[in-house]
Order: C-alpha cells, then sequence, then structure tokens
C-alpha cells in the first residue's frame, strides 16, 4: 500500500528501478521516468547505473517489497553504498494491514520477524509470548526455509498449545490477497506452498475484533 508521499516521489522521478513484480504495482505512478528492472543476478549493475545516475543529479527511486525498515536491509544497504544521501518513504506496513484484517491492536502484540537469521532458537522469542498468552504475535515467516508449517510444527513441538488460533495471511492488499484460518495444530498440517509475501497473526489473550469480511 502506496502513501501519498511516494506516490508524489514516483510521479516525479526521473528513474525508477525495482523488481519487475515490484514495479509492476507502482506502474500506475509512473509518467516519464525510466525504467529498469532488476533481479537478483543484475542487481548490482543494475544499481551502479543508478548510482551514476544520481551523481548526475538525476531523481532515482528504488522500489522494495515488504516492510522497509524490517525486511529490506540488504538493498538499502546496497543503495547506500551507491548514494550520498538516501530518503525513506514507508508504505503501509503489511503488520498493520494483517491487525486490522485480524481486529487487533499494536498494543496488544508483539512483533517478530525471522526475515533476518539468528544465532540462537529462531522461534524461542515467539515460544515465550504464545505461552504466556497474555499478547498476540504477529511474525513475519522467513522464505523459503521457515514458513508457516514448519513454523507451528516447531512452535508444537516447543510446547505450545495445538489449540493456539492462527491467521496466514498471502500477498496483503494485493488484488490474489489469501486469508486461511484454523488452530495451530491445523497449520502444521498444511502441505500446500506460501507466498513469500506471508505473515502469521498468533492469537492469545485479549479478544479480537470481529474480522472483517473480505
Amino acid at each position: 500500500m502506496l502513501t501519498l508521499q511516494a506516490q508524489r516521489e514516483l510521479q516525479h522521478a526521473d528513474l525508477v528501478l525495482g523488481f519487475k513484480t515490484v514495479l509492476y504495482v507502482v506502474k500506475p505512478w509512473l509518467a516519464d521516468a525510466e525504467v529498469r528492472p532488476m533481479t537478483y543476478r543484475d542487481q548490482e549493475e543494475v544499481l551502479e547505473y543508478a548510482g551514476t545516475q544520481a551523481q548526475q543529479g538525476k531523481r532515482c527511486v528504488v522500489c522494495c517489497w515488504g516492510d522497509l525498515n524490517v525486511s529490506a536491509s540488504e538493498l538499502l544497504a546496497r543503495v547506500r553504498r551507491r548514494a550520498g544521501k538516501v530518503k525513506l518513504v514507508p508504505g503501509i506496513s503489511s503488520v498493520q494491514v494483517a491487525m486490522a484484517r485480524s481486529g487487533i491492536s499494536l498494543e496488544d502484540a508483539v512483533f517478530i520477524t525471522l526475515h533476518k537469521r539468528a544465532e540462537d532458537d529462531d522461534l524461542a522469542e515467539a515460544v515465550h509470548y504464545l505461552k504466556e498468552r497474555r499478547r498476540h504475535v504477529i511474525m513475519l515467516p522467513r522464505p523459503f526455509d521457515l514458513m508457516p508449517a514448519g513454523i507451528a510444527k516447531g512452535l508444537l513441538d516447543a510446547g505450545v498449545s495445538g489449540d493456539l488460533p492462527v491467521k496466514v495471511y498471502q500477498e496483503l492488499s494485493l488484488d490474489d490477497e489469501v486469508r486461511w484460518g484454523g488452530t495451530l495444530k491445523e497449520c502444521s498440517e498444511l502441505a500446500q506452498e506460501f507466498s513469500d509475501l506471508s505473515i502469521l497473526v498468533f492469537l492469545s489473550g485479549k479478544t479480537p475484533v470481529t474480522e472483517p469480511k473480505p
């Protein structure tokens, strides 16, 4: 979900770059800008080109998926190596959208991301809060080796109750958004593949507001 500020940055840009799926989303706000798609293989080359354009005074916008301040650290580091000044323009966080879908508030929740590999047990913090059952837990899984079913199995093995309500949201705010709801045990038995744009909400403690219908 783009903010009005993000739309203005796109509309006034000289160069816009990003992965193809991201550029498809922002396409309606691109005017006369040069558009440069990039992949994991050629991102260094494309960012190097953007760096030279920025040095010439061009307005360059790098678009990224997900929460800018959560899962884009590697891309931001690459951009900062090539630009003297970087302005961060966040969108509407998937965490905020997931809370709205689930009818919960941030003050009653804990946010945990698995995008960054931890040296200790990845799920230890979640286990602590879920066993307490005082606060909801909002979690970003780690594509693709620690996704919803695997996370649920790990939590069950750590002693979290199998009747814990879980919601899984995929492609939040996009046209192909998908929602799943059930118990932790049912989640552990899911065999389906999940999008890397997934977020989990573990409901415990305070009763959430009734979830709005799609």
